[in-house]
């Protein structure tokens, strides 16, 4: 055939390409819903998935115009169509998502103006678009309440800072977080706050309280409640008996995962010594040790056994759990930091999967003095449910390593605090007094909440604090009288606002704080109490700038789980907050920070203008 233009000879190809792809999706769709039998082609006799079987029942009480038509005859697979005509006739008989999937595939190639209907293309999914197969565990967050009826108020803190990590990779990645996947007390307690400084190790941590108007709301007022750990110098660290546990499963290739892995160990281990010592345990399919106790100084041992590391096979995560541990216990040092570190994604799919038995595998063996720090990596499969809950019942803490300069923080920086425990089973107990206070709200901290009476049971695990840790908490109260009570007195209730239980008032004290520790070897805990005073209240303009700060990374979080609580608080009000509390910022965190309410308000905009548009 001649053709007169290049343009004519382009259309013509196309065309006859547009023909074979269309030809190829009818015969594709005709091979899932039939099998081929001797001599007679069959309808397809195997029970239909549950997915399938809800959408059969979903199907069942549409009118007949309007359900989907069922297989009526074969399609011979052998020859392809040669028109558009040919090639919808042939699809129609095989129900109207086969015929249209042929139309929009013939349409869309061979250049013809192509308007799907709404929805049309909604069950399509692009063969390059990634699965995401991330687990988040489901909390709601705290409500307000009374405290007429619910005085006191119980919780275990909490160090771990993953979620922060997690969330910024999901804003840097371009879309807002799931609102499982914000742990509003982990954003505020991934930063570091200038509290007073406990004097010896004694007492391993001071208590700092502040009172302010809510930045949200003026006519409620932020509790700060912050501790500071004590602070070990490096070279006072006691020695360490680590064992990196190491996921190098196939899930583990991408290089977010294993690679960034071992370069951030590469820098954990260029601050260990002599008096120090590592155990290599790696994991997939099977468990083995690649590196026997190693002395800290012996690095380039240490970094061959990294560099040998590649990943392929599937997950048996339990037994390198099991096997890591007893490297602990081989090398366990009486008066040193006895920890395993788990490297993973947690995609863990071999061996004891059960979320519940692998957690008590961990709990059981914090008895023995070793402790779990998890380290998680990647995306797409990654088990954050799993990697918290594991840090927590193993007595440790848990990060997200996001990029090599967050493995520089956790591994580096803060390393003291990453490995030594100054305190453990640190619980804190704020009693509100009814004649000040009428409501309050805990922001964050939803799976760490005790019951009242576990406060004073040493049989109950809490978190652990580090040295250097800081961990701060905010309540936002509405005081009696006020505008801001979000819940109606009872008409034939009692009004205990007016008196206590001990007939005393004490119209000074806005709560009562106390909290319970136990020394890292030790089993009976040690009480501290103090008082927090109404003319401790201060404006928004006076408060601290940690205060502020903290105040706005408390915003940001309940912003990003949907902000119930925040009025008509936005990301324009949070980065101003941020910025008064920026203050003394020597590593570039805060401002970070601020950094990302900005992209969560440009990525927030995009997203309200697509459910606008829909």
């Amino acid at each position: 055939m001649k053709y007169s233009t290049p343009t004519d000879c382009f259309r013509h190809w196309l065309h006859k390409l547009a023909l074979v792809l269309a030809g190829a999706l009818v015969a594709l769709m005709a091979c899932t819903t039939q099998t081929e039998q001797p001599g007679k082609s069959q309808a397809l006799t195997t029970p239909p998935s549950e997915d399938i079987k809800t959408e059969q029942s979903s199907n069942a009480n549409l009118p007949p115009e309007a359900a989907p038509p069922q297989v009526l005859e074969d399609m011979p697979v052998s020859v392809a169509p040669s028109s558009r005509d040919e090639i919808m006739v042939t699809a129609r008989k095989h129900g109207r998502t086969m015929q249209e999937n042929a139309s929009v595939l013939y349409d869309a190639a061979a250049g013809s103006t192509f308007a799907p209907h709404p929805g049309q293309l909604d069950h399509l999914r692009m063969p390059s678009e990634p699965i995401n197969r991330e687990n988040y565990a489901h909390l709601d967050s705290n409500p307000v309440r009374l405290v007429s009826e619910d005085p006191v108020s119980t919780f275990s803190i909490d160090v771990d800072t993953g979620s922060y990590a997690n969330v910024r990779r999901m804003l840097n990645d371009g879309y807002l977080p799931p609102q499982d996947a914000v742990r509003v007390e982990e954003l505020i307690n991934y930063f570091s706050y200038e509290y007073d400084v406990p004097k010896n190790s004694r007492t391993p941590f001071s208590i700092n309280m502040e009172v302010a108007q809510t930045p949200w709301n003026p006519d409620t007022h932020l509790l700060q409640v912050g501790l500071k750990g004590f602070e070990v110098e490096a070279a006072n660290r006691p020695d360490a008996n680590l064992v990196f546990l190491i996921d190098v499963s196939g899930s583990m290739q991408d290089p977010d995962k294993l690679p960034l892995l071992k370069n951030a160990f590469r820098l954990l281990t260029n601050q260990l010594g002599a008096d120090d010592s590592i155990s290599m345990v790696v994991y997939a399919g099977a468990t083995g040790i690649i590196l026997e106790p190693t002395p800290g100084n012996q690095k380039a041992r240490i970094m061959n056994a990294l560099d040998q590391l590649s990943a392929g096979g599937r997950t048996n995560g339990a037994a390198g759990i099991n096997l890591a541990y007893q490297m602990a216990e081989q090398g366990f040092k009486a008066d040193g930091i006895n920890r395993v570190i788990l490297a993973t994604d947690g995609d863990f799919n071999v061996g004891t999967v059960n979320f519940e038995a692998l957690v008590d595998m961990v709990e059981e063996r914090r008895k023995k003095g070793i402790s779990l720090t998890t380290l998680g990596f990647g995306t797409g499969n990654y088990n954050d449910h799993l990697m918290e809950q594991l840090a927590d019942e193993g007595n440790g803490n848990y990060a997200y390593i996001d990029g090599l300069n967050e493995a520089r923080k956790v591994l580096v920086e803060e390393l003291s605090s990453t490995l030594q425990t100054i305190a453990k089973d640190v619980k804190i107990q704020v009693e509100f007094n009814p004649a000040v206070v009428a409501e309050y709200r805990l922001i964050g901290y939803e799976n760490r909440m005790l019951r009242r009476e576990d406060f004073n049971n040493d049989k109950i695990d809490a978190g652990e604090i580090g040295a250097g840790h800081t961990v701060t908490a905010l309540y936002e109260v509405s005081l009696v009288g006020s505008n801001s009570q979000r819940i109606d007195p009872l008409r034939y209730g009692e009004d205990k606002a007016r008196t206590l239980a001990n007939g005393e008032r004490r119209q000074d004290e806005l709560a009562f704080v106390r909290l319970r520790f136990k020394q890292p070897d030790g089993d009976v805990s040690t009480l501290i109490e103090q008082a927090v005073h109404r003319n401790e209240i201060v404006n928004l303009d006076s408060a601290s700038p940690e205060l502020a700060f903290a105040g706005a990374v408390a915003a940001f979080g309940q912003a990003l789980r949907g902000g119930e609580y925040l009025e008509d608080f936005g990301y324009e009000g949070i980065r101003k907050l941020a910025v008064k509390g920026r203050a003394n910022d020597p590593h570039g965190y805060r401002g970070e920070f601020i950094s990302l309410v900005d992209l969560a308000d440009s990525l927030s905009v995009q997203t309200n203008d697509r459910v606008a548009a829909r």
